[in-house]
């Protein structure tokens, strides 16, 4: 996520050219959404770390469930 508001940031400065950032090529901000484009499609996937976010917001799920169940019969 960092990335991507770094390449947010890095256009909205390149298009209203603030700075040193008027000077900045945009291939290195086409670079940068490469890398991203690359990191979330393949290298997630790889690690499988696209597999344990839902993990945990599935474990999350089951403990919030649990505790509701618990707090009703009490």
């Amino acid at each position: 996520m960092p990335i991507i508001i770094l390449i947010a940031a890095l256009v909205t400065l390149r298009y209203f050219e603030v700075w040193k950032f008027a000077g900045l090529s945009w291939w290195w901000i086409i670079l940068l959404m490469a890398i991203a484009f690359v990191w979330f499609e393949y290298v997630e996937k790889i690690f499988g770390l696209d597999k344990k976010k839902a993990h945990d917001v599935d474990e999350q799920r089951r403990k919030d469930r649990v505790k509701q169940s618990f707090e009703k019969k009490k």
